[in-house]
């Protein structure tokens, strides 16, 4: 039973560490401060599913059926593309509204943009607010969009039912009675990842109190959403 547990655990954080399009959205979303419970519990959820489905079996009826994982392809490798040129705009053109900069749990700087005169922004560029500390962020997203995000980040990938469902599942097989106690250790890694990157994210946020830094990230989601695009429509 424990030895099954902590397979579990091994092969379940070896698949998820990694750095993909879904943990790139979760790493942001962590920085930005924003719907991080939200995202990492969609994600961690949707894992427990998957892993579900591969550990009961019904991967192999999945596995009947090439042509589901074909449209996931195809769709991922759509909504990777769209979601890398996205990426891609807001480096070339960045339409943020005035960065916010934390410095104490209490006190929010306002930073004027370069080449604003002071007294047109409003003459004070220091308020004090109630509200935690928040790094520099981008326009807020709504929750709905965030959600919908996460959700394609998710199913839309083939390699999510290639590796949770069939190489999971297959595995898990192989522990017989105890099984479900190596999908529970799957599903424990997936947990504790994916809620240890959402919330440890914005340990980073001092690196991202600049339009530049995130610009920065934007650039290398932009890459990564590309590549694995292309890595699917190749068949990769």
């Amino acid at each position: 039973m424990l030895s099954s547990l902590v397979a579990g655990l091994g092969l379940g954080f070896s698949l998820i560490v990694a750095i993909g399009a879904q943990n790139l959205f979760v790493l942001r979303q962590g920085i930005r401060r924003e719907h991080v419970l939200t995202v990492a519990l969609v994600c961690a959820v949707s894992d427990a599913v998957l892993i579900a489905v591969g550990v009961s079996g019904l991967g192999l009826v999945l596995e009947a059926a090439p042509w589901a994982v074909q449209v996931a392809r195809w769709a991922g490798a759509a909504f990777l593309l769209a979601y890398a040129l996205l990426a891609a705009r807001r480096v070339w053109r960045p339409t943020d509204p005035p960065a916010v900069c934390a410095t104490s749990a209490r006190e929010v700087v306002t930073v004027v943009p370069d080449g604003v005169d002071e007294a047109r922004a409003g003459g004070a560029t220091v308020q004090t607010s109630s509200a935690a500390s928040t790094a520099s962020i981008p326009a807020r997203t709504s929750r709905t969009a965030a959600l919908l995000t996460c959700l394609a980040l998710t199913w839309l990938n083939p390699h999510v039912y290639l590796d949770t469902v069939f190489l999971l599942g297959s595995v898990a097989s192989t522990h017989g009675q105890t099984r479900w106690w190596f999908a529970a250790g799957a599903m424990t890694a997936s947990l504790a990842w994916f809620f240890s990157l959402a919330y440890g994210a914005r340990l980073l946020g001092r690196m991202f109190a600049s339009p530049t830094a995130w610009r920065v990230l934007d650039g290398i989601i932009a890459v990564v959403m590309a590549l694995i695009a292309v890595s699917l429509i190749l068949g990769g």
